[in-house]
């Protein structure tokens, strides 16, 4: 693919943009959103008391399941709150975000957003893309040759130890946003520590006083691991995969955002279970679009990008994890068999 012929009329998007406006696509579907909300707490709610009533009883690890589906459905409301999808208002979103984010799941509303919004400037951009600088990935062979240490070794096997990283991303997610919050790097740092702190005792407390301790301990790995599986198993087939681009690649916003996206096809489960996610091509270009729109809003941009001969890229789930581990045996290509544990570059 082509990328630098790709860029040609910056015009483009906006004609795009008015076709999606005019379908009334970018008006708020409020009740949807206070709907779902009403279920996520519910459901986190109703999970809760369940743990309470097991007691110390190895049938926990199965709430522990159940648990982290409810954790992962609560965060993707709180990515559509950061975006402005959920309700008119920036503040009400904020106020949702922070709610959903730091006191339901204990992850930091405002380091995510900051993150995400990055991420959605600049998409697979291996410079300014905080999700394509990850410690023990490599998106590029160029990325990966400058792994030094454990990280190089980590990054030579790579798309086989993708999935079992992915264990240890919710446990990442709460240490890294309560960190950031904790050196004063968000606005409301205060608030989001004290819920926070709110959340931690809560789920700490909860888990250690109706538990024994091995039992707690086993609850919290399984919770926290299945919690980090979902959420990168839902965030991955997005763009891992797609072109990486690099400074100067001249694609107009359209083109950048479109070539660097993927699509899951799937019916209403598949929404379900990925929150929506699965319109990423959509959702990246209209990113305060509700989430029930991006389906009827997939057939337009669909079809515009066919008009003017931009791959559009969509696959079914299990092909798109295929893709994604391709992508990483690849990178990881050259580190193979020549990978040590060589020491850091001294400072």
């Amino acid at each position: 693919m082509n990328l630098e012929a790709s860029g040609r009329r910056g015009s483009d998007f906006a004609e795009l943009s008015r076709m999606v406006k005019a379908e009334g696509l970018l008006d708020r579907r409020v009740r949807f959103y206070v709907m779902c909300l009403v279920a996520a707490v519910g459901a986190l709610a109703l999970s809760v008391a369940a743990v309470v009533l097991v007691g110390d009883s190895w049938w926990q690890l199965g709430l522990a399941a159940v648990l982290a589906v409810v954790y992962t459905q609560i965060a993707f409301l709180g990515h559509d709150s950061g975006h402005r999808q959920a309700f008119a208002g920036r503040r009400a979103n904020d106020t949702a975000g922070v709610l959903l984010g730091n006191l339901l799941i204990g992850v930091g509303y405002g380091w995510w957003i900051g993150k995400h919004n990055r991420h959605h400037a600049n998409p697979n951009h291996e410079d300014e893309d905080p999700d394509v600088d990850i410690a023990v990935l490599a998106f590029s062979a160029e990325q990966a040759q400058r792994k030094r240490g454990f990280f190089r070794w980590v990054v030579s096997h790579q798309a086989a130890l993708f999935f079992p990283l992915l264990l240890l991303e919710g446990f990442s997610l709460h240490v890294i946003s309560t960190a950031a919050a904790a050196r004063r790097e968000v606005k409301g740092w205060r608030l989001e520590l004290a819920l926070l702190a709110v959340h931690f005792v809560a789920y700490f407390g909860i888990v250690f006083t109706v538990m024994s301790p091995g039992k707690a301990l086993a609850f919290i790995a399984v919770h926290q691991g299945l919690f980090g599986v979902y959420m990168g198993c839902s965030f991955a087939p997005n763009h891992k995969g797609m072109p990486v681009l690099s400074a100067g690649h001249g694609l107009d916003f359209l083109r950048k955002q479109v070539l660097t996206s993927r699509n899951v096809t799937g019916g209403w489960f598949t929404d379900f279970l990925l929150g929506g996610l699965n319109y990423q091509i959509e959702h990246h270009l209209f990113p305060n679009m509700p989430r029930p729109h991006l389906r009827r809003a997939q057939v337009l941009v669909r079809d515009y990008c066919d008009r003017y001969s931009i791959s559009y890229a969509e696959c079914g789930l299990f092909t798109s994890y295929r893709y994604v581990l391709e992508h990483l045996h690849e990178a990881g290509s050259e580190l193979r068999g020549t990978a040590k544990l060589a020491p850091s570059p001294s400072r």
